[in-house]
């Protein structure tokens, strides 16, 4: 097995994938609790045209599986569960706090911590 850590900047704009090989869109950021050090979310850019309109979904970072066949993070999401999910334009940051956390957890199913 190669390397188990990777850096940031290899991460952002690697593609998303669906279960059914869909591509979703690619990674944008992501957002690293200061106090474990922790990646929290994935930030996902989907939708628009070539970036243009597109939103930033975060996306709990355990959810993504790295897919070597692919090249990419495979999410079990399919894209109508994004149109409804929480979201912000890519000028406009939410406050990331433990409430917006929750909220966006709670949104996928996935315990807070």
């Amino acid at each position: 097995m190669g390397n188990p850590v990777i850096r940031s900047d290899r991460v952002e704009g690697t593609a998303v994938y669906n279960p059914s090989g869909d591509k979703l869109g690619s990674i944008d950021t992501l957002m690293i609790d200061k106090r474990s050090g922790n990646v929290r979310y994935a930030v996902l850019e989907f939708g628009g045209f070539l970036g243009i309109g597109s939103d930033r979904y975060p996306l709990p970072w355990d959810m993504l599986t790295y897919d070597t066949g692919k090249d990419g993070y495979v999410v079990p999401l399919q894209k109508e569960t994004l149109n409804a999910a929480p979201k912000h334009a890519k000028d406009e940051l939410p406050p990331y706090d433990d409430d917006y956390g929750r909220r966006v957890y709670d949104y996928y199913g996935v315990t807070w911590h």
